[in-house]
């Protein structure tokens, strides 16, 4: 081995190259705005007493005595930010959870065992992607009258699933391919060890990218259904606050302080979780996170 040989073998074992990678800023400022938002939602809420008590002091601005002023009824805005935190992220959360349980059983099975179980499964998968998801949910909460949390969440979950199951679906199909998933077969492992042990670790980056898009979508549908008055009607939430604050022509009376924080807190939460998607394609792709400098060139036309 020259010397020059050596000197560049000693340059890939150096400490800069085993170095770890660091953390992505996206990821850190994402987690650290989303942190603090989930603690305010569950910490806040048993401090902050009623958020329905009725005072007879109507729209008032925000003091020592109420943070973020009262609405039209002398209900406390920030009692009501608090509760609707909690709520909206239940709401979010369960969301996610749901529709990635239902993706991955139609994306990840249906592709896994292939032949009639795939077919049927796509089937499924197709209906429930060409349904139009927003008229649909307009017109099931329109027709039930009671709707709490759980009605909500149920009705975005059933109508959310289907584009991560094909997004789960293609990338199964090339990994069921590979060698030593064809080799636990031919070892006479089980379908559920195989996929749970051999598949799922590598669509986990998938898998959290995919419950992050669900629990921001689930968030800004609950939102929207609410603003129109579809959404959760014995609670409050984000959507609630911003229907309320119409229907009080807050916007008119200048009452800021009555419709800009759920505002906020939505932004907010939807750029923090933006940001935690990101540095998750980053590390599904790593094309994505190449420096400049290392990235092709083209070269100059002389």
């Amino acid at each position: 081995m020259s010397s020059q040989s050596v000197t560049a073998t000693l340059a890939q074992l150096s400490p800069r190259r085993r170095r770890r990678r660091p953390v992505s800023a996206k990821l850190v400022i994402g987690l650290a705005i989303t942190g603090a938002i989930v603690l305010f939602g569950l910490i806040a809420p048993p401090f902050v007493g009623d958020p329905f008590r009725i005072r007879p002091i109507g729209t008032t601005a925000p003091s020592a005595e109420f943070w973020l002023g009262t609405t039209q009824k002398g209900q406390d805005i920030f009692a009501q930010l608090a509760v609707s935190t909690t709520n909206s992220l239940l709401i979010g959360v369960v969301v996610g959870v749901l529709s990635l349980v239902l993706s991955a059983f139609f994306g990840i099975l249906g592709a896994y065992l292939g032949r009639w179980a795939d077919e049927a499964f796509s089937l499924i998968t197709n209906i429930a992607l060409v349904i139009p998801g927003l008229p649909l949910i307009i017109v099931v909460s329109s027709y039930v009258e009671s709707r709490g949390l759980g009605v909500v969440a149920l009705i975005l979950a059933l109508t959310s699933w289907a584009g991560g199951a094909r997004v789960l679906r293609a990338v199964t199909l090339s990994l069921r391919s590979r060698d030593y998933v064809a080799a636990a077969r031919v070892a006479g492992e089980r379908t559920f060890r195989i996929i749970t042990v051999e598949i799922l670790p590598n669509l986990l980056p998938i898998l959290a990218s995919s419950f992050i898009f669900g629990v921001v979508s689930a968030i800004l549908a609950e939102a929207g259904l609410s603003y129109l008055g579809l959404g959760v009607t014995a609670d409050y939430t984000w959507g609630r606050m911003l229907f309320d604050a119409q229907m009080g022509s807050a916007l008119r009376a200048g009452a800021w302080w009555w419709f800009v924080p759920p505002g906020l807190l939505i932004a907010t939460l939807g750029a923090a979780l933006s940001l935690v998607n990101f540095a998750l394609d980053e590390i599904v792709n790593p094309k994505l996170r190449l420096p400049a400098a290392a990235r092709p060139r083209r070269k100059a036309v002389s």
